[in-house]
């Protein structure tokens, strides 16, 4: 395709790594923000092999594993017995492959930087309410209907409650979930996994985690993620409840977080996480295509959702430089992530009850029945593919070829030897 005006209406990772590679394609992109200065929201987060994959593939994957730790394992015990009952790791597949866990801070450093360096246009302040297409271009209209800009095309990147998505061509709400969460980051303490997410759980009402997320720029002190599952309607009465009462439940079920519930002052510390679940069944619109969040919403039991705005913005970008024109562009974007995120977001949905609800039958099958066969070849290699976002192959739809994490053992065992002479 000729170079034609992009805007890309989100700068969060999904958005950024978007614009990356639509300017590298030699396409005039613009980034339009909602806040007056670009930030992350949220925690940490595990990029897994797919999103590392396309990571790489925009030259920034060495920034990202100096400021992530890896994970090798995703292990959960249930807080009464000991009872293992999750234990899943990567290397069951003999591919090298793991995680990077990270701080959203760090991974949004990471791209905007690129993004800055690039010199691709940022504009701040600007609350995308909706989109006005005409017969040769788009424009964007802000909360007080004034015109943005014209432009070829318009990617949605921002977020599950986008207000743009509503312009695809079979528009969806999320969903909103029973379970959110409560979030810190925190300093890491010594004690746990290193290179593995470590979490227990209390039936399906209450699920407590601790991820190593590296550091946000390197050469900072290591953190780790923590969270506590919980209702959202129930926060407020945890909250009247007082902070030492919570704190009491946590220790109660996990004694060894106290390191990390020593560094919680107040509530003020805490983000509440609400998540939903929505689907769109065409990712697009008339000169709209819609990528992370904003096209799939979901919980986060199976660690997808950055890695899944990472393989869009791929896809969109390899549709753009194999299609002649603008709607069949679009057409080609939504047949390379029809099958993968469809996959992933059934596979969500139906895991979701079994870690984050009221029930007492799903936990008790989780740790009883499930937790059993999950031992038994060839369940583990594809509780790993599950989590490694490959068990529907991502890679060859959008263009790309799967990483060689053999590379990364090699330097990682080269930099060791190092080391130690």
């Amino acid at each position: 395709m000729h170079s034609i005006d992009i805007a890309v209406v989100g700068a969060g990772p999904a958005g950024l790594a978007a614009a990356l590679m639509l300017h590298a394609s030699g396409h005039r992109v613009t980034v339009i923000e909602r806040f007056e200065t670009p930030k992350p929201l949220g925690s940490g987060l595990i990029l897994q092999p797919t999103g590392l994959t396309v990571l790489h593939h925009l030259g920034l994957y060495e920034r990202i594993l100096a400021r992530g730790s890896r994970i090798d394992r995703l292990f959960g015990t249930d807080a009464r017995s000991g009872r293992a009952v999750l234990d899943v790791r990567y290397r069951t597949q003999g591919k090298g492959r793991f995680g990077i866990g990270i701080h959203r801070a760090a991974l949004f450093g990471v791209l905007h930087d690129a993004a800055i360096a690039a010199g691709i246009p940022v504009v701040t302040g600007v609350d995308v309410a909706a989109l006005d297409v005409g017969e040769s271009s788009a424009r964007l209209l802000d909360q007080a209907g004034r015109s943005v800009g014209a432009f070829d095309l318009v990617v949605d990147a921002s977020g599950a409650r986008s207000c743009l998505k509503s312009f695809a061509a079979h528009p969806a709400e999320p969903t909103p979930l029973a379970y959110g969460a409560f979030w810190a980051s925190l300093d890491w303490r010594a004690g746990f996994d290193p290179n593995a997410l470590t979490q227990r759980y209390r039936r399906a009402s209450v699920m407590i985690g601790v991820l190593p997320i590296g550091r946000v720029s390197p050469g900072e002190r290591e953190q780790a993620a923590f969270f506590w599952s919980l209702k959202p309607d129930d926060a407020d009465r945890v909250v009247a409840g007082g902070l030492d009462a919570w704190k009491g439940r946590v220790a109660a079920l996990w004694p060894e977080t106290e390191g990390y519930l020593d560094q919680i002052r107040s509530f003020e510390d805490l983000t509440l996480a609400h998540y939903g679940h929505h689907t769109l069944r065409v990712p697009a619109g008339r000169r709209l295509a819609v990528i992370g969040d904003a096209a799939h919403s979901t919980s986060p039991q199976l660690g997808q959702g950055a890695n899944m705005a990472l393989l869009d913005a791929m896809a969109l970008s390899h549709a753009i430089d194999r299609s002649g024109a603008i709607p069949d562009t679009l057409d080609a974007y939504a047949r390379a992530r029809r099958w993968h995120v469809r996959a992933f977001q059934a596979m969500s949905w139906a895991f979701t009850p079994f870690y984050q609800s009221d029930s007492t039958i799903l936990p008790f099958i989780r740790d009883r029945i499930v937790a059993t066969f999950a031992k038994i070849p060839p369940a583990p290699q594809i509780l790993a593919a599950m989590v490694a976002g490959t068990i529907v192959d991502p890679f060859a739809t959008v263009g790309l070829r799967e990483h060689d994490w053999s590379l990364t053992r090699h330097k990682a065992e080269a930099a060791d030897e190092i080391e130690l002479t």
